[in-house]
């Protein structure tokens, strides 16, 4: 028998004489976390669903741009800005080099005083610190969703687990592999970019230093970048790596699986700088994840009715501009900031009031989305990421090849 969800109680913030709308955030990934956290302190009835059975922060290292870092510092949450600096490195010098270690170009990463900085980060140092901000009862891992509907009183999601929850709005937060937009956008595709992709994170306090990112161009076939992590919780120094090779994407399910449990090829790292080499294969295999990378084409919406999408799963893009979390992070700020209004309204009103804030959540962010994806695309056309056809026959699958090592 179905069993109803009950939201914790939030008396948080909550105006006399008002009721907190009824939310829940599919995805526990950043933008899903941000979004919770927000809506927590604005007193609304909060449930963050997560399909694993507890908080992934595995990924690797990421780069957050300074917008993702001021979209931290916007949402104003309690000392949460102050971990993520004390926890990142600010980025120092951006190096470019060949595949045989020549240096290309050095540039300083640009800074103006008392500007926020760009942080090289674990994904972990992100997601940690805004989990335990959660309030007791919010998160609820082990929540797979099944399917979602929607009608004039209310949204309706369904869970693998026989549950059911109903409320005022439905956020699909929940990555490329998003169990809510294909509901929500029929069309939607994953379209393939051409590369399997590896990251690690390896001990080492000799390869880069004190805020550098390296990056080592390609022609055809092979792109790395590496940069410094800092130092761990128990002051173990870190150092981050991503390996991109070009394939073409087997049409087996199966294949795709076992091609994503396999190291960095030996005849692919045998075109790398020796230094570069070594540091991969000195990376134990539990600091390793690999998958294989997608991106979308640009939705004719992130929101529909009491439905509405954050980060990957209404935007997915490459990696070349660094603005998939960051972008995240601020559609979790707007949509935020849209639906204040629609928690004082009065009773009778509170039904419009959330439907206008969607619309106007959707209307403020798709085309900042759609610009940060085209810009993507061309860059990574022009770097060599994106040869198409790069799909063996059969289709593209919209479901992980690997889930354990999807995250990345």
């Amino acid at each position: 028998m179905s069993a109803a969800v009950e939201e914790p109680l939030n008396p948080a913030a909550t105006p006399t004489g008002t009721q907190p709308l009824r939310i829940a955030v599919v995805g526990a990934g950043s933008s899903g976390l941000l979004l919770a956290l927000l809506l927590q302190r604005q007193g609304h009835r909060v449930c963050l669903f997560e399909k694993a059975p507890e908080l992934r922060p595995e990924g690797c290292g990421i780069l957050l741009v300074r917008n993702g870092v001021e979209a931290i510092a916007a949402a104003g949450i309690e000392g949460l800005l102050a971990e993520l600096l004390e926890a990142g490195l600010p980025v120092s010098r951006f190096v470019v080099r060949n595949l045989r270690g020549d240096l290309i170009n050095s540039s300083e990463a640009e800074r103006e005083p008392g500007e926020l900085p760009s942080l090289l980060i674990q994904r972990r140092a992100i997601l940690e610190p805004m989990a335990r901000r959660l309030a007791h009862g919010v998160f609820r891992p082990g929540s797979a969703l099944l399917s979602w509907s929607q009608d004039a009183e209310g949204v309706e999601a369904h869970f693998a687990d026989g549950s059911y929850w109903r409320g005022d709005l439905l956020v699909g937060a929940d990555g490329i592999h998003s169990r809510v937009a294909p509901q929500l956008a029929p069309l939607r595709r994953l379209s393939y970019l051409g590369d399997r992709v590896w990251r690690g994170v390896v001990p080492d306090d000799q390869f880069c230093r004190d805020g550098e990112f390296f990056v080592y161009a390609r022609g055809r076939g092979v792109y790395a970048n590496v940069f410094d992590l800092g130092r761990d919780r128990d002051g173990i120094p870190l150092t981050h790596w991503g390996f991109f090779q070009e394939e073409i994407l087997p049409a087996s399910r199966d294949e795709q699986r076992r091609l994503l449990r396999e190291p960095v090829p030996e005849q692919a790292l045998a075109k790398l700088p020796a230094d570069l080499a070594a540091l991969i294969r000195a990376t134990p295999s539990d600091r390793q994840v690999a998958n294989w990378s997608f991106d979308i084409d640009p939705l004719p919406a992130l929101a529909v009715g009491r439905v509405a999408l954050l980060g990957d799963a209404g935007h997915a893009m490459s990696s070349s501009q660094a603005r998939g979390m960051t972008a995240g992070l601020e559609d979790a700020l707007a949509l935020a900031r849209q639906l204040e209004a629609a928690h004082g309204a009065a009773a009778g009103q509170r039904q419009n009031a959330v439907l206008t804030a969607v619309e106007r959540y959707n209307a403020e962010r798709l085309p900042v989305v759609h610009r940060y994806q085209e810009r993507s695309r061309e860059v990574s056309a022009r770097t060599g990421r994106l040869r198409r056809p790069q799909v063996a026959v059969g289709p593209v699958s919209s479901q992980p090849a690997n889930p354990a090592t999807a995250a990345a």
